[in-house]
């Protein structure tokens, strides 16, 4: 069977809402529904496939079973599954938080960095998200700001609409603000350095923990880099590739990587090796390596990733 449909791992961090189940049909019983992550090997949250012969594995289990190769040949120069692929539903903000680079990540933290991209789904008239600070300014300032609470003040404040892209770099300060649905494609990591939380308390009753002297050392005080070459695709980088299809489309899912497939609008229907499947909003999708043509039939609007070779 080529088509494996993915059942997600569902968040109830305290800014989410309602939309993911109610607008994407993600099934959870978690209030708030915050995140689902739905293309995930994250030992904090993995993916299950839900039909075929392996029907109740999560996504780490069936690369046990099946060996790496179903992840392809441009996957063997990590040592994990390389990425994370998530929805989001920001409610209320999220903390502005940075995340750090490889080499610092798994110095202290024992597990990779995140560079990370958004795609906006939906947002409510007005929203905006924090992305990178609005002009350059010291590490000194940067604490301070901290210290002080005047953090905002310095940092771009980006309108967003639907169909939005903004890629980010680890380093990269951002926070997702209230009235946000996004799809979020990342590295396959979990470390986040929160600087800001709005003095909110979690289930514990407890101040979330900030990690400033962490953010310190990994963010970079500048404004987002503009003049970024993506080789005509949505966003292309050294650990994922990403496009969006609209309604028809097709590809190859060769040797080189797998596919995956993640529906944001709409439904449809993806064919591959004979097989065809329905396909509707919500729904997330995996190639294995090798799996051949493909095609994506009907009115759904889908995003599409894959993992390129080095440079």
């Amino acid at each position: 069977m080529a088509i494996l449909k993915l059942k997600p791992e569902c968040k109830d961090y305290i800014w989410g809402g309602e939309k993911l189940r109610t607008d994407f049909g993600i099934e959870s019983d978690l209030k708030p529904l915050a995140e689902a992550w739905v293309l995930s090997c994250h030992k904090d949250g993995p993916s299950t496939i839900v039909n075929g012969p392996d029907a109740g594995l999560t996504l780490p289990q069936y690369m046990e079973k099946h060996g790496k190769a179903v992840l392809g040949t441009n996957c063997e120069r990590f040592e994990d599954f390389p990425i994370l692929t998530k929805f989001i539903d920001a409610k209320d903000n999220l903390s502005i938080q940075v995340h750090p680079s490889n080499e610092y990540a798994l110095e202290h933290e024992g597990q990779y960095g995140k560079t990370e991209m958004w795609y906006v789904l939906d947002c409510e008239p007005d929203a905006f998200l924090y992305y990178g600070f609005d002009h350059e300014i010291s590490k000194e300032e940067f604490e301070r700001r901290i210290q002080d609470n005047t953090l905002t003040e310095v940092l771009n404040a980006a309108p967003v609409h639907k169909g939005d892209v903004f890629f980010i770099p680890s380093g990269t300060l951002h926070a997702i603000c209230k009235g946000i649905v996004i799809a979020e494609i990342q590295q396959n990591s979990n470390v986040t350095y929160r600087v800001y939380d709005y003095g909110r308390v979690g289930a514990d009753g407890k101040p979330r923990a900030l990690h400033v002297p962490q953010a310190l050392a990994v963010t970079q005080c500048v404004p987002p880099r503009k003049d970024w070459n993506f080789d005509g695709h949505l966003v292309k980088c050294e650990y994922f590739t990403a496009d969006v299809v609209n309604g028809e489309g097709k590809g190859v899912c060769g040797p080189e990587s797998f596919v995956s497939f993640l529906v944001t609008e709409g439904s449809g229907a993806l064919t591959c090796g004979g097989e065809t499947m329905e396909i509707n909003k919500g729904d997330s999708l995996f190639l294995p390596a090798n799996s051949g043509e493909w095609t994506l039939s009907g009115s759904a609007t889908t995003l599409v990733s894959w993992v390129t070779g080095e440079g």
